[in-house]
């Protein structure tokens, strides 16, 4: 065979059967009887076969394949989410294609067409950016996902933490540890659907409870060292004795940002976060923060796609999930 790799068709020829018959052992569909299956195993050991994913979906309609857009490939959360769902999806007999996102919404929804192009049976959408219309266009075709951001798409099944109880649940936790101002960072829905949600949250609630709250501009093009010198002018206007993030990340970054101006955390001023990922998650970091119920999400992700894969009228779910508040050494009772 000069070295080429075999095909079906010389699988067919060794196990003298024909390729058709090859097509339904090697998928597992159709009916074929147990000296057929012998002879063409038999037949695909000798000449080394690898049935490939690709070829046996155009046989069987399936590739058993599930195409993940990943916004931040960085973000602790996405990646995850990323390691739940393979495990996941391994465990049901899939396998995941993941592309990941860069910043804008052309290039994410070029990226869902890219794997919808190699005949993944599902997708699963982990992105705060992407509008819901533009993911919603692959829904008729596509068993389809958003997974950790609040989406009630009429099309779309999702499964995510419920933002506004978080960012309510953590901000509860900051006034009842008597702080009475506190700075929110606050992020723009253009940058971060998921992130937006909860700080409007955190504002609302603090101000529901009789608290001063105070946004500001958290927006992913301004330097960690410009909101720190915003954090430290409201701290001395305002008297602000806390700051609550949107993540954890940022949290890190703006706890970074404080102590090179000298802020100590948290006698100086308290620092709560969102997301409640390891390692940030560690009680040796000890964060105060929102941790989202990931395993859960990711796990519920995969079933509900792939329950969608298996029945494609089956009815789209919304699945909101709450998250815990992590106490740390970072919030300090005023």
């Amino acid at each position: 065979m000069g070295g080429a790799q075999p095909t079906i068709l010389d699988v067919a020829a060794r196990a003298g059967v024909s390729k058709s018959a090859v097509s339904r052992v090697l998928s597992g569909t159709g009916r074929f009887s147990d000296e057929t299956r012998e002879r063409v195993e038999r037949a695909a050991a000798e000449l080394g076969y690898v049935a490939n994913a690709m070829a046996r979906g155009l046989v069987s309609g399936r590739t058993h394949t599930i195409g993940m857009l990943v916004r931040d490939a960085s973000s602790m959360l996405y990646t995850a989410l990323h390691a739940v769902m393979e495990q996941r999806a391994s465990e049901l007999g899939y396998r995941v294609v993941t592309t990941t996102g860069v910043g804008r919404v052309e290039d994410e929804k070029s990226a869902l067409a890219a794997l919808v192009s190699m005949r993944v049976d599902g997708l699963v959408v982990c992105s705060g950016l992407l509008p819901a219309a533009d993911i919603a266009e692959f829904a008729p075709r596509i068993a389809t996902v958003v997974a950790g951001r609040p989406e009630l798409h009429p099309a779309l099944s999702s499964v995510y933490c419920d933002e506004v109880d978080g960012g309510h649940q953590i901000a509860d936790a900051v006034v009842d540890a008597g702080h009475r101002d506190v700075v929110v960072l606050s992020v723009p829905r253009a940058d971060a659907i998921t992130q937006h949600a909860r700080s409007v949250a955190m504002t609302a609630r603090i101000r529901m409870r009789g608290a001063n709250a105070v946004d500001i501009d958290a927006s992913f093009v301004r330097p960690a060292a410009d909101i720190a010198a915003d954090v430290v002018e409201m701290m001395r206007e305002s008297g602000a004795t806390a700051v609550m993030c949107p993540t954890d990340r940022m949290m890190l970054d703006l706890c970074d940002a404080l102590d090179d101006l000298g802020v100590d955390i948290p006698s100086d001023v308290s620092v709560t976060g969102f997301d409640g990922v390891y390692p940030l998650a560690s009680d040796w970091i000890g964060f105060s923060t929102l941790q989202q119920p990931v395993e859960r999400i990711g796990r519920e992700a995969i079933d509900l796609v792939i329950g969608r894969i298996d029945d494609p009228s089956r009815t789209v779910e919304h699945r909101s999930l709450r998250g815990t508040v992590l106490p740390g050494r970072t919030l300090r009772r005023r």
